[in-house]
């Protein structure tokens, strides 16, 4: 036990570095192609093979998520970001959503015990007898149908 703790304790500067350095692939579904509109992992266009290569110098030069990620709009502007930032009109991305899902259920709560509650009403409810013909009415339906023969 003191042996692994010596080596952890000897561990070279670098070495928490090379657990903290992204991978290619992770930092590659962080953006867009900025000409294609399309994610940098499956895009073909020259400029897709271009934002690439530069991720994959910056992960070379030791570069962190959030500094690559900086490089990337300082190079290419906003739209090369996968995910818009959550501040200014980009926050109603992550607000709007989950706000309509709980007015949903909000609406949900409140509307479908009233309309059980109508649904049961109706059915217990006795329906009306239907008053019965009048004389003249029987007349009627008696001429009607002595027309047909049967």
């Amino acid at each position: 036990m003191l042996g692994a703790l010596a080596l952890t304790a000897a561990a070279p500067p670098w070495a928490g570095a090379a657990a903290q350095r992204p991978s290619l692939t992770a930092m590659w579904n962080e953006f867009m192609c900025v000409s294609c509109h399309e994610p940098l992992p499956v895009a073909q266009s020259p400029q897709a093979i271009s934002e690439r290569d530069f991720v994959r110098g910056l992960i070379n030069q030791g570069y962190t998520k959030p500094q690559i990620e900086r490089a990337m709009v300082a190079q290419y502007g906003q739209s090369v970001l996968g995910k818009p930032p959550a501040q200014g009109f980009n926050l109603t991305v992550y607000i709007l959503p989950p706000a309509i899902l709980i007015a949903g259920i909000a609406i949900l709560v409140v509307t479908l015990p009233r309309w059980r509650r109508r649904a049961r009403a109706a059915a217990t409810r006795a329906p009306k007898a239907a008053p019965p013909p009048s004389p003249a009415d029987e007349r009627r339906l008696e001429d009607e149908l002595s027309r047909y023969p049967g």
